[in-house]
């Protein structure tokens, strides 16, 4: 948990002007947020400080300056309706200056499908003031206003964004010419059922300074040769990754040093390992090293009008199977405009006569285009689709067009990321009837005055039915918790006889609240699920949800048993690690449940669709793994900050986690030195020594003694081992070869002198003191001035290099060094050790890393470790939020791509609820909402194998009862007969988990005693685990050979015990 939960109001300064405040009081509502939050954040302008425990996650995306430039735009978000509201949410989270909601009309009904801050007993008020005091508590350093008069031009001058959604096409044209000519930023939103549109403004001059938001690339240089086009070679470790076109600088480069510091340059990319700079021919020769960096160069960039990019469109594909929709849809939604232009309604739910006259309608858009705009051939069926629909207003369209229009939002006031250019359009047109002969009717689709009137215009009344009967499981509450369990909510699901029941073990923390929008700062420290249930129920009261903290695995498995799962529809994944995700696969693909599966990195996201029987499983395919760094490169030769911090938190782990283990099991675990002896190696003479180091060496008796171990070890890991490094390997020191040994990945060290005024080495002390001293319950200390008094006074001992000390140049050099093991010193060890009895005279603790509480010295730690490492090795040191982000390995996280994700999710959900079982109609997708691009893909269908004349897929499984009809179970002997009589199958292994059961090479007196015994049996024994009560049925692989003793592959055993 980090420093302190957000303070829940927000005074506006008299510096800063009310958004919308020279209105008239009737028209504008703004809640009085009557004192500055403690953290002294009252100003949202250039010079307010960012709030880094709320906004952390964030942050890793967007940066600090785009941060800091989205803190000062005002931002107006017209049409509070579902995808109004949507937008708002996003756009506060995210942290501008000031959000204005404007809308005149009142709630109704058919709102309540997607609004989800509108509630029954709002029906007939306006829905900006109702809206504006839910969506003000999501963060407290953003007024949000409410505005009920008109958008004429003089209101509209004081925005740096206009948003407008639910507007008609000659208000958009209005505004749209207005912002234009005013240099305002404009976005268009709007959902019609299953369509989507967004149209971006950023006028004629828009400076993107960073067009993809991926980290800047940078190389070791080997070469550069003199040339008019000078060739440069990186070293070739890893391919450069730049791109013809991309812009360069150099640092560090040894003889041709005229382009250390250079202006950046742009490259030609001749091949993986080299590109093309400028003309080096008066350039001095190269000798050695240098580092060539990727430079961000902005870009501008001109919009069209409104009006003239109606008329010259320009298209962002969402899909490219559906490549020629957007221009049809692009007239469709003219045409909608035109009918409730002249009708004052939108065209009827399913009603066949609508749907003709928004076809001829169309006809007449199309008709009068002059420009590219006009198509050569109307879908008459796509746009009579679009007339069935578009009185529909569904959730799960209004998450994924609303995060895509926030995140526009956000580009808009920062620079960074691509913009949408111009225009996108969106359908999800296959969450209808496969059966193309079930026509839904106007009778079914007909608004009822019930909350769900705006899914029941695209889906009827059946499909609200079954929704209601859902049971499913959501598997985490984080960011895409909330966000599914929202949609959820809104769809009615499990809102009848049906249930979700949601688990999450974590408890709210403040970074959270920037993206987990149910949570709010005084639910800081409370549990994620009961807290989101709770906060759902308020957005629907008949949506049947509850909270459990379980993490799920075989721990849980008495809780999430046969029975529990049998009893799901479906499963929805949540969670932000691969292992947790095969795992509910697993469980999927064993009870046969359709998985939701979604996932964010920043501005990207993913969503895949697992249906039984028909797609392949999450598990069928896997990421690379992550590249580890060398341990030697760790140890010796650090090269770039990524080392040092991997280094500093190994340093955080072998200091004040793994000996206080070591040392608590060493005094309470009899069996704990028994153990430590049969480790291979050196393995045993480590483990001992750091024992005896805890409890008897090092072991501090107060403050001053945790000082002097925290002095020592500086002087040892920043002094010492980098003279012992430069006594056996010299700066001038060269290869077998005659090359320099300190070169390319190579970088030389220097020691350190240590000094009380130097604070990165006092914040060192001090931090590695207090842990030290928490770790054996001693009081620390934050007083500096005190600790400095205590250093001058200390002695540290002389340090002289010694010869004959090893290190390892390489990995495989370590790997096949033979430690000598002393034997003599680790029976010293055995005697000189104290007793168990000593057990009660020791309060070590473990100190588990967490990095996002400030005030533990837990980070304060690292980034000092790390930054003394790369002031060591010269490597430019990283700033406490970097180092936070690497150290801690957090994820970037954005509430915009959430919300998108999951909007998609929720629509796959509607595919799987009406039971769809072509593969063509579900849709795994890919999207980076920085570039921006969108890929959607039809799942993989489940790899088919083959025994005999048998077709199989991972959802099949050979089923055997273990119980007999005598009431007896099976011994290991009929099992083999069973297959062999009932399959032709001769199984030549078999195992449980990662019991092996049975082999064809066993000894004979093994096999013989195994034979007879019932398999229940055979696997409690060879486990050495008692199979628990809630166990119904055990999964067996096998090996097996056919009838001409060929190896066959065939599926898993599920054997029914209960």
């Amino acid at each position: 948990m980090s420093s302190s939960p957000l303070s829940k109001k927000r005074r506006v300064s008299g510096s800063e002007t009310k958004t919308g405040s020279h209105c008239s009081s009737s028209n504008s509502v703004t809640t009085e947020l009557p004192h500055t939050p403690a953290n002294g954040m009252a100003k949202n302008g250039n010079d307010a400080e960012i709030d880094e425990g709320l906004y952390s996650r964030q942050l890793y995306v967007l940066g600090h300056d785009a941060m800091k430039r989205m803190q000062s735009s005002n931002v107006l978000v017209s049409g509070l309706r579902g995808l109004g509201v949507e937008i708002a949410k996003n756009v506060i989270l995210g942290g501008v200056k000031s959000v204005t909601l404007h809308d005149q009309g009142a709630a109704e009904w058919r709102d309540l499908s997607s609004q989800f801050y509108l509630r029954e007993e709002d029906l007939g008020k306006n829905r900006a003031e109702v809206s504006q005091l839910r969506l003000a508590e999501l963060n407290s350093y953003v007024p949000v206003a409410a505005y009920t008069g008109s958008l004429d031009d003089e209101y509209l001058t004081q925005f740096q964004v206009i948003v407008l959604t639910n507007s008609s096409i000659e208000e958009q044209q209005r505004v749209g010419e207005f912002c234009h000519s005013r240099n305002i930023k404009l976005v268009i939103a709007d959902t019609r059922g299953l369509f989507g549109q967004l149209f971006c403004d950023f006028g004629d001059d828009m400076l993107v300074l960073d067009t993809n938001g991926e980290q800047p690339l940078s190389a070791m240089i080997s070469m550069i040769t003199k040339d008019t086009a000078g060739v440069v070679t990186c070293l070739d470790e890893a391919r450069h990754g730049f791109e013809t076109g991309d812009h360069v600088s150099f640092t560090e480069v040894q003889g041709t040093t005229e382009l250390n510091g250079c202006q950046p340059v742009e490259i030609k990319v001749l091949g993986p390992y080299t590109f093309s700079i400028c003309d080096t021919t008066g350039f001095s020769d190269y000798v050695r090293g240098g580092i060539v960096s990727q430079v961000k160069m902005p870009k501008k960039i001109a919009f069209k009008s409104l009006s003239s990019s109606m008329a010259e469109p320009e298209f962002v594909l969402t899909d490219f199977a559906k490549f020629d929709r957007p221009g049809q849809l692009h007239i469709g939604f003219q045409a909608v405009h035109a009918f409730q232009k002249k009708h004052s309604r939108l065209p009827k739910p399913w009603n066949q006569a609508d749907g003709d006259e928004l076809v001829a309608l169309a006809k007449e858009v199309n008709g009068a285009q002059t420009g590219v705009a006009k198509v050569e051939e109307l879908d008459d069926a796509l746009i009579k689709q679009l007339a069935f629909v578009s009185n529909g207003d569904l959730a799960p369209i209004n998450a994924f067009i609303g995060g895509l229009a926030a995140q526009e939002v956000m580009k808009a006031c920062t620079g960074k990321f691509m913009p949408i250019m111009q225009w996108l359009y969106f359908d999800a047109l296959e969450c209808l009837p496969e059966d193309k002969d079930v026509v839904l009717t106007e009778e079914e689709c007909a608004p009822r005055n019930c909350r769900y009137d705006g899914q029941l215009a695209v889906f009827g009344t059946k499909l609200q039915d079954l929704l209601g009967k859902q049971r499913y499981f959501l598997v985490g509450a984080g960011a895409i918790g909330c966000e599914l369990m929202k949609n959820f909510a809104m769809m009615g699901l499990a809102s009848g006889e049906g249930e979700v029941i949601v688990t999450d073990m974590d408890t709210i923390e403040k970074s959270n609240l920037n993206r987990q929008f149910l949570f709010r700062p005084w639910d800081v420290t409370k549990m994620k699920s009961d807290t989101a249930a709770a906060a759902v129920k308020q957005m629907n009261p008949s949506f049947r949800i509850t909270g459990h903290q379980n993490r799920v695995g075989p721990d849980t498995e008495r809780f999430y048993d046969d029975e529990f799962f049998e009893s799901l529809d479906g499963v929805a994944n949540a969670l932000d690690n691969v292992d947790a995700r095969m795992y509910m696969d697993r469980r999927c693909v064993y009870y046969r449940k359709p998985l939701l599966e979604s996932g964010t990195l920043g501005t990207k996201g993913n969503v895949q669709v697992v249906i039984p029987f028909l797609t392949e499983s999450y598990s069928s395919s896997q990421d690379p793994p992550e590249k580890s760094i060398p341990i030697c490169t760790l140890k010796n030769f650090p090269n770039a900050i990524e080392h040092t911090l991997q280094w500093a938190r190994d340093e955080f782990e072998g200091l004040f986690k793994q000996p206080s283990e070591n040392a608590m099991q060493y005094l309470t675990d009899p069996k704990f030195l028994e153990r430590t002896l049969k480790l291979p190696g050196a393995q045993p003479l480590e483990v001992l020594e750091a024992v005896y180091k805890s409890l008897v060496a090092d072991c501090p008796r107060n403050w001053a003694d945790c000082v002097a171990w925290a002095r020592n070890h500086w002087q040892v890991q920043y002094s010492n081992n980098i003279r012992q490094l430069l006594h056996n390997f010299p700066p001038e020191q060269l290869t077998s070869s005659g090359a320099p040994f300190w070169s390319g990945p190579k970088r030389c060290p220097h020691p350190l002198e240590f000094s009380t005024s130097n604070d990165l080495h006092m914040d060192y002390v001090l931090a590695g003191a207090n842990l030290f001293a928490q770790s054996y319950g001693l009081p620390g200390s934050r007083d500096r001035a005190a600790m400095a008094k205590l250093l001058e006074s200390m002695n540290v001992p002389v340090f002289t290099p010694r010869s004959g000390v090893k290190i390892h140049v390489s990995d495989q050099e370590l790997q096949s060094a033979n430690a000598s093991v002393d034997d003599s010193r680790l029976e010293e060890l055995k005697t000189i050790l104290p007793g168990p009895e000593a057990s009660s005279k020791f309060k070590l603790a473990a100190i588990d890393f967490e990095k996002d509480d400030d005030s533990n010295f837990h980070m304060d730690f690292i980034v000092a470790a790390s930054n003394s490492r790369a002031e060591n090795y010269d490597i430019p040191p990283a700033d406490r939020h970097k180092s936070k982000l690497i150290a801690g390995k957090i994820i970037p996280a954005i509430a915009t791509t959430t919300a998108s994700v999951v909007g998609l999710v929720c629509l796959e959900l509607l595919k799987i609820v009406q039971g769809h079982k072509k593969l063509e109609s579900f849709k795994n997708g890919f999207m980076n909402l920085a570039l921006p691009f969108f890929a959607y893909s039809e799942p993989i269908a489940a790899p088919s194998h083959k025994y005999y004349e048998i077709d199989w897929t991972l959802w099949d499984r050979f089923e055997v009862k273990g119980l007999q009809a005598s009431g007896e179970e099976m011994t290991l002997r009929q099992f083999l007969d069973y297959f062999k009589n009932e399959h032709k199958l001769e199984i030549t292994m078999l195992s449980q988990g990662v019991s092996m059961l049975y082999s064809f090479f066993m000894p004979a007196a093994k096999l013989k005693e195994r034979l007879e015994l019932p398999m229940t049996e055979i696997v409690t024994k060879v486990s050495k685990k008692k199979l628990g009560k809630h166990v119904r049925a055990l999964v067996f692989e096998l090996c097996c050979n056919d009838l001409t003793d060929e190896d066959v592959e065939v599926p898993y055993v599920r054997y029914t015990i209960r």
